[in-house]
């Protein structure tokens, strides 16, 4: 750094680049007046500087490393705009023990090194290119490529932890490391971009430590609550007036004692309840207050205890877990919604669907619970579940085992379970068999099961096939003294949920119920199943039928026809779940067919082809029904009426750009709906509860005709007897307690 006249003026050389010079001129002003700015000259056309004159010492760049950081930023602006090499960013600041930029533009061939720059009497050396050097004392250089980049990786090599004796102090002054490091892209000898990196880290880093293994208890904000002492406001010091501080020693503490805050600031987070026991020796309690207090009791025999949790960096995990605790209490007997246990206290479990919607292969059979559920899976993922006829399931008595009995049928029609499948061109290996159906049936005797049948429908295929499977798995509870698998659907009543149950007095069937469609694979009504209709569920199904450009609009309705009638082949249907199928007097209602179709006689065609007039394509089935009464507090429903009515449509064949000879989908489906009448129709309004609403209680948030709910016709909990016993004894307790209070004693003693 060549100066000259160091009182007349002055000059500053920097060399930044091969060719590239910065010439700082300055000139002392005159006594009293201010000096002059000084002013910089580049030896080279182009090259430009920023830089801050005057700045003072401290933690900031020394005087030529600006001058580099400017020329460098310039570059890596401009040469994007041409297409040449470039970091991104070309200027870093570092803290850290690693470091990371991009090197952007042509990078084949090219080479990148690192250099530690000297400041030498404020002279940064020329950068030399064409020597590769990835490690330069503590430092090392990793280049990763990627898509039309480079990836460029400085890291510090030596541990921070010996900058500092003392480990425990958080900050300190002085930074521990302060370099300037440069790395250079060149190709051959000739040099393409620069990465200037001006270090400055600290001994007791965050980014430099190791992170502390300490985890931090949280505890449940519903039993215990996260901020314990609100009033504790400083940290590492004693809180004036706060007891709860932890901070404050003893003796400061008994200074301000009796002056500390009270309530919820001052630490009481969780006060006592007013009617608690305890608080009996409380002023203003009235004498009825022991026969009326609130006892706590806490034992593991009630419920779990609550400690709070221990939140640590652990990631959280959706994997849905059934119970890993299994609780077997199947040899004294099972009760509803119990598991169904096996003799090596494992769960029996059957593939369901979740309430999400997905289906959970290893889900636990509840004893008396029916299900009937799809799973969709693919062929390639398809795992076959482990041997049904080896299972040995607890019957609920001391000891007991039940085998299930299995029997296996051969499915008749794969594409009403396997869609998309591909063609194979080579057999490959021997085929396989695949359960597309399992149906279980459980008898069931008080609380035990006496015995389990399994009808498992499989399919063979290829080895190698691939494609999507649809399976089903039904599970169904029949008392052990039922014949042919018809149970009651209520006592007298329905049931929500039960299948309705019918009969034809035809004899040509023994269908017992009304149907809907159970489309699977491709929805084809050919090859879809039915499924009974549940007592007050509103449902709609459908299918699709295979018609073509040129079909005949006669059998076309026929076949809609046939289609919608073999959903009710029934000519009865019961009022109540418990209607004998032998009398036909015991609550049978005939079946209402309104606008009954008569495929003979058929409406004028249309001349033009692929167009059908009054198709029927929906079937609206709406079943009528109310309470009737109630039976031990539940109310009993009977169903009314059930009417049956169809809605054609014209059918119009769908054409592309050009109507090809190929079998167009003509939609049918079938609605039910349940409709609730009033067992008697309600009294009208008068004009005062018209005009009046505060006796109204759908309109009020207060229902005076519901003060006394248990002795009201709105309570159906339980016999009203039982209600006016209980209520009695109430008031028996209320009666003495008065007698026992204090205002009588004082009368007894006048």
């Amino acid at each position: 750094m060549p100066l000259e006249g160091p009182k007349t003026g002055g000059r500053l050389v920097v060399a930044i680049a091969p060719g590239v010079r910065l010439t700082r001129w300055w000139r002392p002003g005159l006594p009293g007046s201010a000096s002059e700015s000084p002013r910089f000259q580049s030896s080279k056309a182009g090259a430009a500087l920023l830089c801050r004159p005057g700045e003072p010492p401290g933690m900031r760049l020394s005087p030529p490393v600006p001058l580099l950081l400017g020329l460098l930023f310039l570059q890596g602006v401009l040469r994007p705009l041409r297409g040449d090499l470039v970091f991104i960013p070309s200027v870093i600041r570092m803290s850290g023990p690693v470091v990371s930029a991009s090197l952007v533009g042509g990078t084949e061939d090219v080479t990148v090194s690192l250099t530690q720059l000297r400041d030498e009497m404020g002279l940064l050396p020329v950068p030399t290119c064409g020597e590769l050097n990835n490690e330069t004392g503590d430092w090392s250089l990793t280049v990763t490529p990627t898509v039309n980049s480079l990836e460029v990786t400085v890291r510090l090599k030596r541990d921070l932890q010996s900058c500092s004796s003392n480990e425990t102090d958080p900050f300190l002054e002085a930074p521990c490391i302060v370099q300037t490091l440069l790395v250079s892209a060149f190709r051959n000898t000739s040099c393409l971009a620069h990465l200037l990196i001006h270090v400055e880290i600290y001994a007791n880093s965050s980014l430099g430590q190791n992170a502390s293994e300490n985890v931090t208890v949280i505890p449940n904000q519903v039993y215990q609550p996260l901020g314990p002492c609100p009033c504790n406001l400083t940290a590492e010091a004693c809180d004036i007036r706060c007891c709860c501080d932890q901070e404050c020693s003893s003796d400061s503490t008994a200074l301000f004692r009796e002056s500390c805050f009270p309530g919820v600031f001052g630490g009481d987070v969780n006060p006592p309840f007013d009617q608690l026991c305890s608080m009996q020796m409380a002023h203003g309690v009235p004498d009825w207050f022991p026969f009326l207090c609130v006892q706590l009791a806490n034992s593991p025999f009630l419920g779990y205890f609550y400690h709070g949790s221990i939140s640590s960096g652990h990631q959280v995990s959706f994997d849905m877990y059934l119970h890993t605790d299994l609780k077997d209490f199947s040899d004294f007997g099972y009760k509803q919604g119990d598991p169904v246990m096996t003799v090596d206290k494992a769960y029996f479990t059957i593939p369901q669907v979740s309430l999400a919607g997905q289906c959970v292969h290893n889900a636990p059979v509840a004893f008396l619970q029916n299900f009937d559920v799809q799973c969709v899976t693919s062929l390639e993922e398809y795992l076959e579940r482990d041997g049904i006829t080896s299972a040995k399931i607890k019957n609920g008595a001391m000891g007991g085992i039940v085998t299930p009995k299995v029997i296996y049928e051969e499915a008749t029609d794969l594409d009403r379970f396997i869609t998309n499948t591909e063609t194979l061109l080579s057999t490959g290996p021997a085929p396989r068999n695949v359960n597309v159906e399992e149906h279980y049936i459980f008898r069931w005797n008080n609380n035990t099961i006496s015995e389990i049948n399994v009808r498992i429908i499989r399919a063979e295929i290829n080895a190698q096939q691939k494609g999507i499977m649809t399976q089903r798995f039904t599970v169904k509870f029949l008392s052990y003294n039922s014949g042919n698998e018809q149970e009651w659907s209520g006592n007298p009543g329905y049931q929500l949920g039960k299948p309705v149950r019918a009969l034809s007095t035809n004899g040509t069937n023994n269908v017992t119920t009304l149907h809907l469609w159970y489309s699977a694979g491709r929805s084809l009504c050919s090859t879809a199943t039915v499924k009974p209709i549940l007592f007050g569920e509103n449902a709609l199904s459908g299918c699709l039928l295979e018609v073509g450009i040129n079909e005949n609009c006669t059998r076309l309705r026929e076949n809609a026809v046939e289609l919608l009638d073999s959903l009710v082949q029934v000519t009865h249907v019961a009022m109540r779940g418990n209607s004998d199928y032998n009398d036909l007097s015991d609550g049978w209602l005939e079946i209402i067919r309104a606008d009954a179709l008569d495929a003979g006689a058929d409406p004028p065609d249309s001349n033009v082809s692929g167009i059908c007039l009054d198709v029927p394509a929906q079937l609206n089935i709406r079943i009528l029904f109310s309470d009737a009464g109630a039976v031990e507090g539940m109310t009993q429903q009977e169903i009314l009426g059930v009417e049956t009515r169809f809605s054609s449509v014209t059918w119009q064949f769908q054409c592309g750009l050009t109507c090809e000879d190929k079998a167009d989908l003509f939609p049918i489906s079938a609605s039910v709906q349940f409709i609730k009448i009033p067992a008697q129709l309600p009294r009208p309004l008068t004009r005062f509860q018209i005009n009046f609403t505060e006796y109204d209680c759908n309109r009020n948030e207060v229902c005076w005709p519901q003060l006394l709910y248990p002795l009201t016709q709105y309570y159906q909990g339980e016999p009203y007897s039982q209600c006016v016993a209980k209520s009695l004894l109430l008031v028996s307790f209320i009666i003495l307690a008065v007698f026992l209070s204090n205002p009588w004693i004082r009368i007894h003693k006048a």
